[in-house]
């Protein structure tokens, strides 16, 4: 490549020497001209100085390769991925399209090269890496999996290459990134080899000291650790012959990575981790034999050795979900340490090593929903030695969180909303006062209104307004609970506090007009004006489509009305209808209500409940009817849960305010006892002695010496009705007594 300037004299040895070693490793995958097509790409980029270094001074093109042979020797990836590495900064930088490299190379290569460029756009919005749900939308925008794997591999890359690197804080981040983001997804893809280089390089560049102690540890206790390995297999190796096994054994080291995290988690020294090491027995085993041969193993060394029975992990008899199977014993070893022993076959140890086992679900890193059938999918691709099963890997997509959209802000936090998720969802998502005020946003620079939907990947800036507010509209377009239920409390306040602005005005009017207000009159005008629900006539007044002058006018004709037809009426008891006296509102109520419901209202439209019969001084709450008017129920009314439960949102607060006017309320007793003679007699005899109680009516029924009876009286407040109830208790014979 006549490139001159572009690359280093050092730059251009290492450039041939990747190039040849690329060939080795897919030269049987390329096509005919891919290398010439692809040298051409690459010298036209440089040559129109289209790519640079990045900001540890990395050559791009030298990078790109070092990247290309981990992916293709140490995940087994092939042509598409490395002409899709190879070519994504020509196409990012502007040098070529995807278009061109589609009709050049296929679509395959097109399409990581559409997944490499969506996510280095991620990054352009400096998003917060440190969250969960950027490795979740990372996955949704990297739909084809070798996207991922490429990403993992340059990471890998990257950290090999800034140990000496001057900009320490960028490294810094680089590392944080790769220890947060890419070391667990390499874990669960089962790439267990990168993601342990992955955490030791992180911790050398962010906990340099400890990094180095531990290794200085490690390098120290070297000898003496293969020494007693060596005391440890010696007579295990010699019985396992004896009984005809066909076997290697090999010890592992712990990663430095691993052996800091057992250190922080025993709160110990580094001589305080016992288990710094595993010995391997892997057994030549034919299928048929797996199982009954790494049993054997594992009674010859646990008869030379004493187990400890709580650390055996039988993963044989039952395989992991991904797997993974093997035994694991820890055994008391020469001068009393303990040793972990791992016994499996060569079939089990070549996916444990190639990183199938992925210990990721016992280790604490936790899976989730729509990921472990793609991890398990993406297991048995990578298990697949031949042909078939790469072809299986390069064709997989990733559909994960297909009921969910991540959504940035400006400054780049990350948002998770529902699928189908508004602009106004979004922003009551971020607070109530910025839901309330929004008028609609700017998506990715582009001006959209409320009810625009948001995808995955898009940029929001709410806009707003010191005079907007919510309206009952909102309750359509946004698709989330949480904004719905916001918006109705938004709603009920607004509400409110136009309820209390409209009476305040209209009592001031009233003032400096010296008209004398009274509630009833005025709750009866409300009526006649044909208002059902109180609030809807002061909304009225509020939005000014009623006059003030114009209320108080008719309320002064009302009021002189009364007066000329003001007279007793007589009714008489047949005609006397119980129900009437429970209303709150009727004409003959008294002029200052007894029940104050929501926000303090007084003068709304209400009627106490059949099915509980409240009574003054009883715990009750409102419910607004389909009609309008409100139903007040006690709050232990059989009925309530269910309102609650169903209706939560049509409950209103209600209490007793003031002094009982002498109203009087129907209430039913029932009382259960012995049938005695003359209890009956007693009973009345105890209500009629009650001042402020009248006997309505009584039923007694008498079976086999005990009777039941329903009292119906009528009582002002439960101050009466309890004294009366412990009374009837006192009357012998009676044996319970209760409300109905």
């Amino acid at each position: 490549m006549e490139t001159d300037e572009f690359f280093t004299t050092n730059e251009k040895a290492l450039l041939f020497s990747l190039y040849r070693k690329l060939l080795q490793l897919s030269g049987e995958t390329l096509q005919k001209g891919d290398c010439k097509k692809l040298k051409t790409y690459l010298i036209n980029t440089i040559q129109n100085n289209r790519v640079q270094r990045d900001l540890f001074g990395l050559n791009p093109v030298i990078k790109d390769m070092q990247t290309a042979v981990i992916v293709a020797e140490e995940i087994g990836m092939r042509r598409a991925s490395i002409l899709g590495l190879m070519l994504h900064d020509s196409v990012r930088c502007g040098a070529c399209t995807t278009e061109q490299v589609q009709a050049d190379f296929g679509e395959d290569v097109a399409g990581i090269i559409r997944g490499l460029i969506r996510v280095h756009d991620l990054y352009t919005k400096s998003p917060t890496i440190e969250s969960e749900n950027f490795r979740n939308l990372l996955l949704t925008f990297a739909e084809d999996m070798r996207v991922i794997l490429i990403m993992i591999a340059d990471r890998v890359n990257v950290m090999r290459q800034i140990k000496d690197a001057a900009n320490d804080e960028a490294r810094r981040q680089v590392s944080n990134e790769a220890a947060y983001l890419y070391a667990p997804l390499a874990h669960k893809l089962g790439l267990y080899k990168l993601k342990s280089e992955l955490e030791d390089l992180s911790l050398k560049y962010t906990e340099h000291d400890v990094y180095y102690h531990i290794k200085e540890k490690l390098n120290e206790t070297k000898a003496s650790r293969d020494k007693y390995i060596a005391s440890f297999i010696t007579p295990v190796q010699k019985k396992l012959e004896e009984a005809g096994l066909r076997f290697h054994i090999k010890g592992r080291t712990k990663s430095i990575h691993s052996i800091y995290q057992k250190m922080k988690k025993q709160k110990c020294p580094f001589e305080g981790v016992y288990d710094l090491f595993a010995i391997r027995v892997i057994l030549e085993s034919p299928l048929d034999k797996e199982k009954l041969e790494c049993w054997q193993a594992y009674s010859i060394v646990t008869d030379m050795y004493q187990p400890n029975p709580k650390r055996l992990r039988d993963w044989l008899s039952v395989p992991k979900s991904n797997g993974y199977e093997s035994l694991h014993i820890t055994v008391m070893g020469p001068e009393g340490k303990w040793v972990e022993v791992q016994i499996r076959t060569e079939r089990m140890d070549e996916i444990a090593e190639r990183g199938l086992a992925a210990h990721w679900r016992y280790k604490g890193v936790k899976g989730e929903s729509g990921l472990d059938e793609w991890l398990t999918s993406v297991r048995e691709a990578l298990e697949s030695s031949d042909s078939s099963g790469l072809e299986t890997m390069d064709q997989f997509k990733l559909d994960l969180y297909e009921d969910e959209v991540f959504v940035f802000t400006p400054k780049g936090d990350l948002f998770k909303l529902a699928k189908g998720s508004t602009v106004l969802d979004f922003a009551f998502h971020i607070h109530s006062k910025l839901g309330c005020k929004c008028i609609g946003a700017k998506v990715n620079g582009r001006n959209v209104q409320l009810r625009q939907v948001l995808q995955s990947g898009d940029q929001v800036e709410i806009m707003t307004s010191t005079t907007q507010t919510p309206k009952q509209d909102w309750l359509n377009i946004v698709t989330t609970s949480k904004a719905r239920t916001k918006i109705r409390q938004a709603l009920k306040e607004m509400a409110s506090r136009q309820h209390a602005f409209a009476k305040e005005t209209l009592e001031r009017k009233f003032k400096n007009r010296k008209i004398d207000y009274d509630e009833s009159l005025m709750m009866r005008l409300i009526k006649r004006m044909g208002y059902k629900v109180i609030t809807d006539f002061y909304r009225a007044i509020a939005d000014e489509t009623l006059d003030a002058n114009s209320i108080i006018d008719k309320y002064q004709e009302l009021k002189r009305e009364s007066e000329m037809h003001d007279e007793v009426v007589y009714r008489s008891a047949e005609s006397y209808n119980l129900q009437n006296t429970l209303s709150g509102k009727e004409e003959g109520s008294t002029k200052e209500d007894v029940l104050v419901i929501d926000q303090n209202l007084k003068g709304i439209d209400f009627t106490l409940a059949r099915c509980c019969n409240p009574i003054y001084g009883d715990d009750v709450f409102g419910f607004v009817t389909v009609s309008g008017g409100i139903k007040i129920h006690r709050c232990d009314c059989p009925n309530a849960s269910d309102l609650r439960a169903r209706f939560g949102y049509r409950i209103v607060k209600a209490r007793w305010a003031g002094k009982s006017q002498g109203t009087q309320y129907p209430i039913t007793l029932r009382v259960v006892g012995h049938d005695d003679i003359g209890i009956v007699t007693n009973i009345t005899s105890i209500i009629s002695k009650e001042t402020g109680i009248l006997l309505r009516s009584i039923g007694i029924d008498s079976h086999d010496g005990l009777f039941s009876g329903t009292l119906t009286i009528m009582v002002g407040d439960t101050g009466h009705l309890e004294a009366l109830i412990k009374k009837l208790r006192t009357v012998k014979g009676v044996k319970q007594i209760s409300r109905n």
